[in-house]
């Protein structure tokens, strides 16, 4: 627990630790929870690496379709990598403290990851985009640089739509008495609402930053797909338009796997606070580990050059060994 210490008199208060709970009512079986939650991450690891591996390695891979997918798949990466730890510490070893620090830190990569699948989902519908519309100038429109600066753009807006966050937080007086988290990780929602202050400019900055990132950019992946669509209907032979629309099943999954968790949890965090804490629980844990996990399944199945070259890099891996 947290160490007890006298608060009469405490003009300001900040915490030294938050308290992680797993998922609420389930505490005495958490050793069994963690047994899907670890092969879950294994998949996420293991697949986004893999697919990472084979483009590097694979000369045919060498596009702007899949350099973008190499954006989704490390973007994965890094979205496991800032759950995991501490969501593994609290259902293997009941280890439940986070510092306030930490868990600042936790929760701005968490965010950061987040809005940079957004984007780069987007941009991988601007991909479909300019390869139906404009076949003869895909490689001309998404050149090497074109690609790189789209990069440097994504990682440069999620930065300065998360760098203020920290610091509003950290400019509130929590609640000594509120220190247990919602969750097994650390939430914007979930460590504002422990403040015993005021959170307006955080509740609208909150606001602000989904509706400028998942917001608009769902907004346009819609606008894309609309101008896809009629760019096929105007296609001559069916198989044309079968073949095009083909080539968009993975991203749509991918943005339907992405963007519908992201409307429940941000629904459920502004709307379903009567709702019992097991569901919060669960429907964030959707939204945060299952995007890596199926990711690489979705365009391992559809795409067969990706397919293929993942397997080739198995097989690399088995003669090695």
């Amino acid at each position: 627990m947290i160490p007890s210490q006298s608060f009469n008199n405490i003009s300001f208060f900040q915490p030294p630790a938050f308290l992680m709970i797993g998922i609420p009512g389930l505490e005495a079986i958490h050793g069994w929870i963690s047994i899907p939650f670890s092969s879950m991450y294994t998949v996420a690891l293991a697949g986004n690496c893999l697919i990472l591996l084979a483009v590097r390695r694979t000369p045919s891979l060498h596009q702007p379709m899949y350099y973008f997918l190499s954006m989704l798949a490390l973007t994965d990466v890094g979205l496991t990598l800032a759950t995991m730890p501490s969501t593994l510490a609290v259902l293997w070893f009941d280890h439940r403290l986070i510092s306030f620090n930490a868990c600042l830190v936790q929760m701005f990569f968490l965010h950061y990851f987040s809005i940079v699948e957004s984007s780069v989902l987007l941009a991988m519908s601007f991909d479909r985009f300019v390869a139906i519309s404009n076949p003869l100038r895909y490689a001309s429109v998404l050149t090497n640089n074109v690609i790189i600066r789209i990069g440097v753009g994504i990682v440069a807006r999620a930065t300065l739509s998360l760098f203020p966050v920290p610091f509003l937080l950290k400019r509130l007086n929590f609640c000594p008495n509120k220190t247990i988290l919602s969750h097994s990780f650390c939430f914007h929602p979930d460590v504002m609402r422990r403040a015993c202050a005021d959170i307006t400019i955080n509740i609208l900055y909150g606001l602000y930053v989904v509706v400028s990132t998942a917001g608009i950019d769902s907004l346009l992946i819609v606008l894309s797909y609309t101008f896809i669509l009629c760019t096929v209907l105007g296609l001559a032979s069916p198989r044309e338009r079968i073949r095009a629309l083909n080539t968009c099943v993975s991203h749509i999954l991918a943005v339907l796997v992405f963007f519908i968790p992201v409307i429940g949890v941000s629904m459920i965090h502004r709307f379903g606070r009567h709702l019992p804490p097991i569901v919060h629980a669960l429907v964030a844990y959707v939204y945060l580990v299952v995007p890596p996990v199926l990711n690489p399944i979705i365009y391992s199945v559809k795409s067969k050059l990706i397919r293929e070259a993942m397997l080739w890099v198995l097989r690399r891996k088995c003669q090695s060994w």
